[in-house]
């Protein structure tokens, strides 16, 4: 293309401190260098970790920012030593990477690259460490490697999944971080037999998916746990069966689900962060045969305290990150289940904005309004 190895002018969302709405710029991208890419960002989507940071409570705070991560778009270059990638390709941007080279990224097992596992301090690129953003001559800060609320965006090509160029950008952008974090603990962590039961702790985006993924499976019965009633119709497309507010029975929710289900089910996923609900995710699986899922982030001074005959009785309990996807290897098969009419991804996108109009989709994330809300770059 004719601006590969030029700086592209375009507009960006720049949080420029904590909590304030985001400003529409003009910035400077520089050209991808060593095993990076440029892309044109066509749609990208607000995903709650873009919240947190940006309220930058009990994060470290690291301002001016371009925040986002979850986003469809196409190469417009690409830098040396990138080979896997070509101007014109449709991709997805990921939080997390696939070098290809270290221990976790040759096992099968493991998708925790150690060269591009999520670091959320990190301002600048790999590469050198400086950033590929800047206005009036003063550099701006990238986020998760990805920094999608901009028009243009430069990314480590680890962090880039080629996708089939006839999936609707629009759509398969919400894969790139939440969705796919929630259906893979489910399909490839958790992995429930069809007929099985499946308690989904948490009813947001990330639990929404987890329960999606239980549906797919073929999971007779999918309980819905979660604070907040309002969720419980909407989590109904999504396959839920049974609900259970925590504040409606006077008892450990753990054994009104033993109650429920003749033992307790025979999966359970957890997408809340809060460590009550992970023991208690782990303590309402059935004893002989029960997996229990931790998806959520818990506070750093959260401590996990069970009685040890909880493992002795044979339940099992595991942790998953990303759903245990490997970015690029992984997240185009997942493009593909939705373009076979596997996976739905329709019923998560509850609202749409043009780019100018960004804060507005803070606005619904804030009051819990959206499941997802597509933001249009080129609206």
């Amino acid at each position: 293309m004719s601006t590969a190895g030029h700086f592209i002018r375009c507009l960006a969302a720049v949080a420029w401190e904590a909590g304030k709405p985001l400003v529409m710029e003009e910035v400077e991208v520089a050209p991808p260098q060593k095993h990076e890419v440029r892309i044109k960002v066509h749609f990208t989507s607000l995903c709650h970790t873009d919240v947190c940071f940006w309220e930058a409570k009990g994060q470290t705070p690291l301002f001016p920012r371009i925040l986002g991560h979850e986003a469809g778009g196409v190469v417009e270059s690409v830098g040396e030593g990138v080979t896997d990638l070509q101007s014109g390709d449709h991709v997805l941007t990921i939080f997390t990477g696939e070098c290809g080279n270290c221990r976790h990224c040759h096992s099968e097992e493991s998708n925790m690259c150690d060269l591009l596992r999520i670091n959320t301090d990190r301002g600048g690129m790999i590469h050198d460490g400086e950033s590929r953003f800047s206005s009036n001559g003063k550099p701006i800060h990238h986020f998760l490697g990805t920094s999608t609320f901009s028009e243009f965006t430069v990314v480590h090509s680890g962090q880039v999944a080629k996708i089939n160029p006839e999936a609707p950008l629009d759509k398969v952008c919400i894969l790139s971080c939440g969705l796919s974090t929630g259906l893979g603990a489910t399909l490839n962590v958790a992995k429930p037999k069809r007929g099985q039961s499946v308690a989904v702790y948490g009813l947001g985006a990330v639990g929404l998916a987890a329960a999606e993924g239980a549906r797919i499976s073929g999971a007779g019965r999918i309980i819905g746990v979660d604070l907040n009633p309002n969720r419980f119709e909407e989590a109904k497309k999504f396959g839920v069966t049974d609900f259970v507010n925590p504040r409606e029975h006077d008892k450990p929710v753990q054994q009104v689900i033993i109650e429920m289900t003749d033992g307790g089910v025979d999966r359970s996923v957890e997408c809340t962060g809060s460590v009550q609900a992970m023991i208690q995710a782990f303590e309402c699986v059935h004893e002989g045969w029960g997996v229990a899922v931790l998806v959520g982030v818990p506070r750093q001074d959260d401590a996990f305290r069970t009685h040890p005959m909880n493992f002795l009785n044979e339940r099992t309990l595991k942790g998953s990150f990303f759903g245990n996807y490997k970015p690029k290897t992984d997240i185009p098969g997942v493009v593909e289940k939705y373009m076979n009419k596997e996976l739905d991804l329709d019923k998560f996108i509850t609202h749409t904005v043009p780019f100018s109009k960004i804060n507005e989709a803070f606005d619904y994330m804030s009051k819990g309004e959206c499941i997802r809300c597509i933001i249009d770059m080129g609206a």
